[in-house]
Formats: C-alpha cells, sequence, structure tokens
C-alpha cells in the first residue's frame, strides 16, 4: 500500500502512540495514519498488538488509583472521589446518550419511508454521488428528528460538571445539537454537525442547514457544486483539527469519562486507553459493558446516562457550589 501523500506530494508519516493493556497479549498500540483530503489534514486511527511498553507511566496525584468495585455503588464512590479531586476532566459521548432523548443510532433498523435502507447504504460518499436527493433527504428527516428531540439528565449532568471542575473538555462523536442546547459551549465534534452543511467540492466553509426541509439539493453560493451534510461520512477521514485536540485533552486530563459509548469505533476508541496510559482515572459508563476493555485504572458504571450521570455528578459534588454560570 502506498504511503499517503500530502498537497505538494510530500509522504505524510505514519505515527504511533501507546495504548493500554487488554489483558491478553501485551500493550495494544494505536496507529496514526496522517493524509490529506479534500477538508485538509485527516487521519485514521486503527490499532496493532505490540509488547509491553516497559517505560512506567506517570500517575497524576489528583486521580486517586481506583479499587476493583464489587458493586455499582463502591464504583460510583471511587468514580466520585476521582471526579471530585480532578482538576482537569475530559468527557467522550456517544451514540448511547442521545438514544435516551429518542434520536435513534446508526444500528438500529430505519422505520416508515426509509425501512428498505441501512445507514450504511445512506452515509457514504458513494451514495451522496449516486443518489445525492434521496441521501439529502434522508438527512433532513434526521434532522427532524433531532429538532424534535430534548436533551435529557445526562446532558443536563455533563453541564453540571462543566461548571463544577477547573477544565472539563467535553469531545462528541455525536453530530446533534443537544450539548449545545443544553448548555455545553462549543463540544470539540469528531464526526461534525448535522445541523451544518458544506459545499461537497470543499470550496467553501460550513453554513447551517436550512429550516425547512427540501427534497432539491442546495448549491454552494461559490462554485455551484452541490452541498453536502457536514458530518464525516463512512470510508471518510476524521479532519485531524478535531480529533488533535481531543487526543490532547485525554492527555492532559486527571479524569477521562466515557458515556454512552461502545468504545470500539476507532478513532474515537482510542481516547480513554490513550488518556489511562498517561496516568488519568478511566469512567465508563454505558448500558451494558460487553466489548469495554478492562484495566486497573478503570472504572465501569453500568445504566444509562440519564440515570447515573445525574447520580455520579451529585456524589461528586455534593455542597460545592459552581466555579461558573451557565450562559
Amino acid at each position: 500500500m502506498s504511503q499517503p501523500r500530502g498537497p505538494a506530494g510530500a509522504a505524510r508519516a505514519f505515527r504511533c502512540q501507546p495504548g493500554i493493556s487488554d489483558g491478553r497479549n501485551g500493550c495494544v498500540t494505536f496507529l496514526v495514519v496522517s493524509f490529506w483530503c479534500r477538508r485538509g489534514p485527516c487521519c485514521i486511527v486503527g490499532d496493532l498488538m505490540v509488547p509491553p511498553d516497559p517505560t512506567p507511566h506517570r500517575r497524576r496525584v489528583a486521580s486517586p488509583p481506583p479499587t476493583d468495585p464489587q458493586t455499582r455503588a463502591e464504583a460510583l464512590s471511587v468514580a466520585a472521589k476521582a471526579l471530585r479531586a480532578a482538576e482537569h476532566v475530559c468527557v467522550l459521548t456517544g451514540a448511547g446518550i442521545s438514544a435516551e432523548s429518542g434520536i435513534p443510532t446508526f444500528r438500529e433498523a430505519q422505520t416508515g419511508l426509509w425501512a428498505k435502507f441501512s445507514p450504511q447504504e445512506l452515509a457514504t460518499p458513494q451514495a451522496f454521488a449516486s443518489h445525492p436527493s434521496r441521501v439529502w433527504q434522508w438527512y433532513a428527516m434526521r434532522r427532524a428528528m433531532v429538532r424534535a428531540a430534548q436533551p435529557n439528565p445526562g446532558h443536563a449532568a455533563l453541564l453540571s460538571l462543566a461548571l463544577r471542575v477547573a477544565h472539563c473538555t467535553i469531545v462528541t462523536q455525536n453530530v446533534d445539537d443537544l450539548h449545545e442546547r443544553s448548555g455545553v459551549r462549543e463540544p470539540i465534534r469528531l464526526h461534525g454537525s448535522l445541523m451544518h452543511i458544506r459545499c461537497s467540492q470543499g470550496c467553501a466553509g460550513s453554513v447551517p442547514a436550512p429550516e425547512e426541509a427540501t427534497a432539491e439539493v442546495p448549491k454552494c453560493p461559490q462554485c455551484g457544486g452541490l452541498m453536502r451534510p457536514d458530518v464525516v461520512w463512512f470510508g471518510e477521514g476524521l479532519p485531524m483539527g478535531p480529533f488533535g485536540a481531543a487526543r490532547e485533552a485525554a492527555v492532559a486530563c486527571d479524569v477521562f469519562l466515557s458515556v454512552g459509548t461502545s468504545n470500539i469505533v476507532e478513532p474515537a476508541a482510542s481516547l480513554p486507553w490513550i488518556s489511562a496510559t498517561h496516568g488519568a482515572t478511566v469512567i465508563v459508563v454505558n448500558p451494558t459493558m460487553e466489548g469495554q476493555r478492562k484495566g486497573p485504572s478503570i472504572l465501569p458504571i453500568e445504566g444509562p446516562a440519564g440515570v447515573m450521570l445525574p447520580r455520579l455528578i451529585a456524589e461528586a459534588f455534593a455542597g460545592r457550589r459552581p466555579r461558573r454560570q451557565a450562559e
């Protein structure tokens, strides 16, 4: 396979990042492949097995070493202590938290007029090139669904967290705007925004999507090309700007909080384990722990975000006033 090349033809470097032991055959190292796409520098992250890294990783004082909790109550207690002591918390949210607001995940079967299609058939560059109107109307339907949804108690709990710690970075794989509507300022968007569109030819920046659903695909005012949803489709690389910012937060934080994500889809799945290798406590809140990696610094809290996050934040910050006010 040839190496990816930049706009001037120079080969881009393959960069490896240390991972976390998966309890089987040593340490997982994440291979970050940098390349250029229409939007500029992008990246894809994979994982491969390598021998354990003999270099010890530092553990921050702010994150007390978690015990092996026997019950969910114990896990909540240990996680609350870690959050209370943390100066910087990095949060990663996935489709699970949005599903609790009624937004279906890509794994759920389509209904109504779209029952004969799967998201994997519609959310691709090839589908848009072949049937732009069909793809546009499908995204218009999803956009209307998002606009009808409301943030849930899980979103509210994350806002409460952000107002009570010195520094909180919220990273999301979701393309809805529920974080912003709950009061969170400028989350890092790994997969783009359903509420924005951009030129499919890459000549213009992102603009708000039209309020009214139309069957006709709008055209770029600059080049006349078709406008497309400003999201990352299957087969596309993530823009390196958002992922780079997310990785920096994962490295710098005291506590990494994973919410409503299976942590199996790269490159976002690498973030909790990168954080763990740099000494952070990792808290995983998800309805099921099936498929989640395990480790000495990982605290599993099984349950829906809308139930477990309010309990966790209430226990962590009981009696502590917010450092700042919501805007």
